[in-house]
């Protein structure tokens, strides 16, 4: 049986009749920057997330990037994050000529560990940029408790979490901005490259939008630099249609999760993700801890399963990052993690019997 990662096939199949005309319009009004899809979009997702407003960028990476640099986070400054997440979360911050401060996750969800955050603050901190990994929110509150004490941003990276909540509120509503991403293997994909800004402050939008488009109010006049960081009017448009399927989608993935959690119950090699009682993930990755786990991994491909590893390298331990000074054992939580993980296909058009299948043969190898 083949049982791909994901199929983006599939779920297009479900929505072709509703997508094509959504995107032949774009086509016929030749609209494509800044058209009414994207303020409709914007309009939906602030709505959708619980915000005040929302601003369409042109990738998740450009969301965290348009953020700092709107926030005025640039050189000599200090960002708090996660060495356990794709490198986007970084990099940006690297790219404004701010520094990334990481702390270690916590081991059972792969989050940042709130209880590190305050003694890695100095007089350079201008942020905290939790992730809510693999679609769970991080622990929030005691974040925005530490944030408010030292007066400090809290970036919200949701790129993976869009519709996540956290004791009844959504993911991004909770810190000073939160950052999605509309990557094609997203929950809510777009046909390319794309992001969202959501925020509760009203005032804070106007910024946002004006940064993504070279720091220009009114046409033509700047008061400060930003990017190019607008949203395709085209992307925007089949947006609008996957994401009236959105929250079915999610809870057809909790629904595939709650199964290989069945399956795995008691099976001592495999431990499952763990989510806390008050959160609602939206498992845009299911990812399991597993003993040798790059074994496992040769094994299920050679029975036609697909997987990934979410992340094979700590951040802390990148190349590009060697300035930072940081070596191998300052974060053993996150190296540990990266040494574990694995990913298995969770997407919602998947059926019991594909989900039974890639159980099984994950007890055959441990057998």
């Amino acid at each position: 049986m083949k049982v791909p990662l994901l199929d983006l096939k599939a779920q297009f199949a479900t929505i072709r009749e509703e997508m094509m005309p959504a995107l032949e319009a774009v086509m016929e009004s030749q609209y494509f920057i800044n058209g009414p899809e994207v303020k409709e979009l914007e309009k939906l997702v602030a709505e959708h997330s619980g915000c005040a407003g929302a601003v369409g960028v042109s990738s998740g990476t450009d969301a965290l990037l348009c953020s700092l640099m709107t926030l005025g986070i640039g050189p000599d400054d200090e960002v708090i994050t996660t060495p356990y997440t794709f490198f986007a979360t970084a990099g940006s911050i690297w790219r404004t000529g701010a520094r990334p401060v990481f702390v270690d996750i916590e081991p059972d969800t792969f989050n940042i560990d709130p209880g590190k955050v305050e003694a890695a603050i100095t007089s350079k901190t201008k942020a905290i940029m939790p992730v809510h990994l693999f679609g769970q929110v991080a622990e929030m509150d005691p974040i925005m408790a530490v944030a408010k004490k030292r007066d400090l941003y809290v970036i919200e990276d949701a790129a993976q979490a869009i519709g996540a909540e956290h004791k009844h509120r959504k993911a991004g509503s909770i810190g000073t901005v939160g950052c999605f991403s509309f990557f094609p293997s997203k929950n809510l994909g777009g046909m390319g490259d794309g992001g969202m800004i959501v925020t509760q402050d009203a005032e804070l939008v106007d910024r946002l939008a004006q940064c993504r488009n070279h720091g220009s109010k009114p046409k033509y006049y700047h008061k400060w630099v930003g990017g190019n960081f607008r949203l395709d009017t085209i992307q925007a448009a089949g947006l609008i249609v996957k994401l009236r399927h959105l929250d079915d989608w999610s809870a057809g993935r909790r629904a595939n999760a709650a199964r290989y959690n069945e399956l795995f119950a008691d099976f001592e090699p495999v431990v499952t993700p763990a989510v806390r009682d008050y959160n609602l993930s939206i498992y845009n990755q299911y990812v399991i801890r597993v003993p040798r786990r790059d074994e496992l991994q040769a094994f299920l491909k050679e029975r036609d399963v697909g997987t990934a590893i979410y992340y094979p390298l700590s951040l802390h331990q990148q190349e590009c990052f060697a300035s930072l000074g940081c070596k191998k054992g300052d974060f053993p939580e996150s190296e540990r993690a990266a040494a574990e993980s694995l990913a298995l296909p969770v997407y919602p058009e998947l059926t019991d019997e594909q989900i039974r299948y890639v159980a099984d043969t994950i007890k055959e190898f441990y057998s």
